[in-house]
């Protein structure tokens, strides 16, 4: 099968994609975590190299580029909780939607789109395990 004709298959099949990969506040044991607490947790996962994870402070942002891993886990979530997760990552404002293939399937990661700040610490792939964490 060609990529073309791949991308295509991928892209038509998107708008049912129902699974995300969350890598920052909504992991289970951080602050946003409530809004899965109702949806389907399938279990962990980490991205492959290619990411550049940045603590902004109160969350992380995650950019494509780089060598880093993203260490997260991956849900099924129903509309309305998709819905939510848009406004809570300010889609697309802040963060666009890409897919990304897990072991689970196809699932929806958020990476920050808009500028990044000077005084941002890129950290190692794991926003759980950043200084000052709430899961250290």
């Amino acid at each position: 099968m060609s990529k073309a004709h791949t991308d295509t298959a991928r892209a038509a099949n998107s708008e049912n994609c129902n699974q995300v990969f969350v890598y920052g506040t909504l992991r289970a044991g951080e602050s946003n975590h409530a809004l899965l607490a109702t949806q389907r947790y399938l279990g962990p996962w980490q991205t492959c190299a290619g990411y550049t994870l940045y603590d902004t402070g109160p969350y992380p942002a995650a950019v494509a580029g780089g060598q880093t891993r993203l260490v997260g886990e991956v849900y099924t979530v129903d509309a309305r909780c998709f819905a939510r997760l848009d406004v809570l990552e300010d889609y697309p404002r802040s963060y666009t939607r890409t897919l990304i293939t897990t072991d689970y399937g196809d699932a929806w990661i958020y990476l920050w789109i808009a500028p990044i700040q000077p005084h941002w610490e890129p950290l190692q792939g794991d926003w759980c395990q950043r200084t000052g964490g709430l899961n250290l």
